[in-house]
């Protein structure tokens, strides 16, 4: 009698990519790949669980997409950090479930590459949520790309983000 020879494959399933569930318990480092970017100061980031944290970047608000420099803004954002490993630095979540953390690259600051980029506000709303030295070297940043023109500075009066969304919340509602 002959056998034939047969070859078995084994076959893995894909690797499950599932959401992060956001938690408060202090201050958290995720280490991972970003695999998204939504817009100008918001990312996503796959960790070696292969878990995605839909994250905010603390301390800036960049222009809404629909915005004047929206495109540029996510293109900045995109040039530094998409694809890459980073660090986020988390210590909350914002009302959206997203975590609001401080993104790095070795010892760069993203988020403060943004604002010195001239695509991100420093957002004083929520400033008393940063050290008291990223506090001063946003603000700082923000200054200097004003005073250079840089990016969104252009224009002779650019509309804050936080501005530009509470005037389409006006607006839906007139509607």
């Amino acid at each position: 009698m002959l056998f034939g020879a047969v070859a078995c494959r084994r076959s893995t399933p894909p690797r499950e990519i599932r959401r992060q569930t956001p938690q408060t318990n202090g201050p958290t480092n995720l280490t991972g790949r970003v695999t998204r970017i939504a817009d100008g100061d918001t990312l996503t980031l796959l960790d070696a669980m292969n878990v995605q944290h839909r994250i905010r970047l603390q301390g800036i608000d960049a222009p809404e997409s629909h915005q004047a420099f929206g495109t540029q803004s996510k293109k900045s954002l995109s040039d530094l950090a998409f694809n890459k490993e980073v660090v986020a630095v988390c210590d909350k979540v914002d009302q959206y479930g997203r975590l609001v953390c401080k993104i790095m690259i070795g010892e760069r600051d993203i988020n403060l590459e943004q604002i010195k980029a001239g695509m991100a506000w420093h957002y004083k709303d929520y400033e008393g949520e940063q050290s008291p030295e990223d506090r001063e070297l946003y603000a700082r940043a923000e200054n200097d790309a004003r005073t250079a023109r840089r990016g969104l500075w252009r224009d002779a009066n650019p509309t804050e983000p936080s501005e530009f969304r509470r005037e389409e919340r006006r607006e839906r509602e007139a509607n």
